[in-house]
């Protein structure tokens, strides 16, 4: 691509990214600190990735999520998933029609634009099964009705790491169909210490404006496909992959009994896009290797599995990663 080229596309992310800076200035009149989770939803947002968010309770990860959804003028539905909860209590069902003799379809809150899944690790099997197709299909199929989910369609989804008692293990199939996995840590001090300020001397609610419509979100999008990316940067990431995969191919022999299952094919492509929307928030209409590691281990954190020699020495998918960062050769 020629730098007349590159310099158009610069200029057009630049011109588009108001909107987004508009997006997070609306969110921070409610969210105190918590850049990373807000940047992150807003990459899944414009990179069309499902996102999870793992932290303890009480960091504002449902909040944040909620505000986001209200500076968007889309259908934004919360789901908070329970031990008891049924496929059609998400999807929807048919209802027989006495008059008529037939069965109408009635549909579940499902079908909306930005769907919050509050503390998804509650809900059993089947439920998981059901937003299985939604998330990687975007469809639903009640009876033998397919119904296709209107765009955007996004689900952002929250769990609780700390707390056992009736959860269940998400499927390895649907964790892969995240694009990100975030880990939501504590505020500093001086992040806290506003919270307090704000939140408790005051019983005023924050009125969130609406800054988008879903035709802007796709807008976003297209600009985002623009965004360019050299045939090194490419092979960069599939080098990134494939050492989650083969790690002695890349000097990093003593990492091979510490992989159970490397990263997937999906792992590439998302790593590709989310680094292209990574580039856009930052202002640019190019991709770095730079964006590469910042995105990158929100992407691969989830797809990496370890074995039962790394955790007996204590190490997770994290340092895993971090160990494969640091050896694979920047280009």
């Amino acid at each position: 691509m020629t730098d007349t080229a590159i310099t158009l596309i610069n200029d057009k992310v630049r011109k588009e990214g108001a909107c987004v800076s508009a997006i997070l200035m609306e969110a921070q009149k409610v969210i105190v600190g918590q850049e990373y989770l807000l940047e992150r939803l807003l990459v899944g947002l414009l990179a069309n990735g499902h996102v999870l968010i793992e932290g303890v309770p009480g960091l504002a990860k449902t909040t944040a999520v909620k505000t986001l959804a209200q500076t968007i003028q889309a259908k934004f539905q919360r789901l908070q998933f329970t031990p008891d909860m049924l496929p059609a209590d998400l999807t929807g069902t048919l209802i027989y029609d006495q008059r008529t003799g037939e069965f109408n379809v009635k549909k579940g809150p499902i079908f909306a634009n930005i769907i919050l899944a509050d503390e998804i690790n509650r809900a059993p099997a089947k439920v998981q099964s059901a937003l299985l197709e939604a998330m990687q299909e975007r469809q639903i199929t009640i009876g033998e009705e397919t119904l296709i989910l209107e765009e955007p369609f996004i689900v952002l989804a929250t769990q609780n790491p700390i707390e056992q008692e009736g959860t269940y293990a998400l499927p390895e199939a649907q964790v892969d169909r995240f694009m990100l996995k975030l880990n939501v840590t504590y505020p500093t001090k001086e992040e806290e210490l506003k919270i307090l300020k704000r939140m408790a001397f005051t019983r005023q609610s924050i009125t969130v404006n609406k800054i988008t419509t879903p035709q802007d979100i796709a807008r976003l999008r297209s600009v985002v496909d623009e965004i360019y990316m050299d045939e090194k940067i490419q092979q960069y990431i599939v080098n990134i992959v494939d050492a989650t995969r083969f790690p002695q191919k890349y000097n990093l022999a003593d990492l091979k009994g510490l992989i159970h299952y490397g990263a997937s094919p999906r792992a590439t492509i998302n790593l590709a896009i989310a680094s292209k929307a990574y580039a856009f928030l930052q202002g640019r209409g190019y991709v770095t290797p730079q964006d590469i590691k910042s995105i990158g281990m929100d992407v691969l954190r989830h797809r990496v599995i370890v074995s039962y020699e790394a955790e007996a020495e204590d190490k997770n998918s994290e340092n895993i990663i971090q160990r494969i960062f640091e050896e694979i050769e920047v280009p």
